[in-house]
């Protein structure tokens, strides 16, 4: 194996964002999750979990990639040849800790590159242990799967599918710095919706400058790449609400809710306002009036100790008494996000989800309404804290914004 070693001698450029005490936190508690399942070696393939256990940051994840987690030794990156550069420069792990298998691998209809990284566990002598593998995921397919499993024959392979993901759920000090300047490039981009918006732009003029502001951020805090595209769904296309963008103008007469995230070394705040444009009708304002009472009950009620459930039944009251039904979960977990999703995938918050909730969970409250012909979004990144009710990351408005 040694010639899949990228031998650079010397440790990484120390391009990882965080303290070597907060990634000895992160394996900490995976190590341990993992010795709870019973499992030897821990396959993580999630963009957005290698990141948060190795600094990892490329664009790569549309090729087979993926982190090794032992109990006793440090982690090994593996992927793409022409990547290994770019783990070198933004890993914790030293040089020796970056292995690559060689480009025929990618897209080839006579090898995958599963079968390179069979060899390489074979040959550290896990080739008949217990490994966790995330099969639940959008970065491993099926074949990825398959192709393994028939590469280690004697090998126990298990679904760790979120094992990571639920290590992540209460944040540190230093990832929440982190969300905080993500929330500060939110609240610029909903400023700068509505201080353009008007009837006669189009969309995509408007889109333009909303990826402006996000990645020109704030003074020193530059901004990265959104997990999810801006979503601005108009009129009775707010109904619908995973439209993007076309070319078409804003119209005065209708509403249009903006769903969007400031973004910092990959943190998020996902942050979401409605403007309409001209006067709103009375059951418009009938249900921005239920979804902030909703939305401040759920706020009151995100408390330490409280469960995900008891967000989602404090919301529903307000919106139940002014005739509103709405059957979705209310908000997810945010944080350390690649596309497709900003979400973290563990918690709901919906009344089937009894998770207690804790000091340093972080949340995308988000009940949005999408109704038949008609749809409104008001919604808030908060913090769970030691006491009290939630903090809202963002501080704007809670309300319909309306432009004559």
């Amino acid at each position: 194996m040694q010639d899949q070693i990228v031998q650079f001698g010397y440790a990484t450029e120390g391009r990882a964002p965080f303290s070597q005490v907060e990634y000895d936190r992160r394996l900490g508690l995976v190590r341990a999750a993992m010795d709870a399942r019973g499992l030897d070696l821990l396959f993580v393939e999630d963009p957005s979990n290698m990141a948060w256990l190795t600094g990892y940051d490329g664009w790569s994840f549309y090729v087979h990639q993926g982190v090794l987690v032992f109990h006793d030794a440090d982690p090994l990156w593996w992927g793409r040849a022409q990547d290994a550069n770019g783990a070198v420069r933004t890993v914790w792990m030293a040089g020796a800790h970056v292995l690559h298998y060689p480009d025929h691998y990618v897209q080839s209809d006579t090898c995958h590159p599963m079968q390179h990284l069979a060899r390489i566990v074979d040959e550290l002598g896990y080739g008949e242990k217990r490994i966790g593998l995330e099969l639940e995921n959008y970065y491993f397919t099926a074949k990825a799967y398959l192709t393994l499993r028939d590469a280690l024959p004697h090998a126990d392979l298990q679904d760790a599918t979120a094992l990571v993901n639920w290590q992540r759920t209460v944040k540190s000090g230093e990832e929440l710095t982190f969300m905080r300047r993500a929330a500060r490039i939110s609240e610029k981009i909903i400023d700068g919706v509505v201080a353009r918006i008007e009837p006669g732009l189009p969309k995509n003029r408007l889109v333009a400058e909303i990826y402006r502001d996000a990645l020109t951020g704030l003074a020193e805090d530059w901004g990265d790449y959104p997990a999810i595209v801006p979503l601005l769904p108009s009129g009775a296309d707010a109904a619908a609400p995973h439209l993007t963008w076309n070319g078409q103008p804003f119209e005065t007469g209708e509403a249009t809710f903006f769903e969007i995230s400031g973004c910092y070394r990959r943190y998020h705040a996902p942050f979401c306002r409605t403007v309409f444009l001209g006067a709103p009708p009375d059951f418009l304002r009938r249900a921005e009036e239920a979804l902030i009472a909703g939305l401040e009950a759920g706020l009151e009620t995100a408390r330490a100790g409280n469960r995900a459930c008891d967000i989602a039944n404090a919301l529903a009251i307000p919106l139940e008494k002014a005739g509103i039904a709405r059957g979705a979960r209310c908000g997810y977990p945010i944080g350390l996000s690649y596309p497709p999703d900003w979400g973290e995938r563990t918690i709901s918050l919906r009344p089937e989800d009894d998770t207690v909730l804790q000091p340093g969970m972080t949340f995308h409250f988000m009940p949005g309404l999408w109704m038949e012909n008609w749809g409104l979004e008001i919604t808030e990144p908060i913090l769970i804290r030691e006491s009290g009710p939630a903090e809202t990351l963002c501080n704007r408005p809670r309300a319909m914004y309306v432009k004559p």
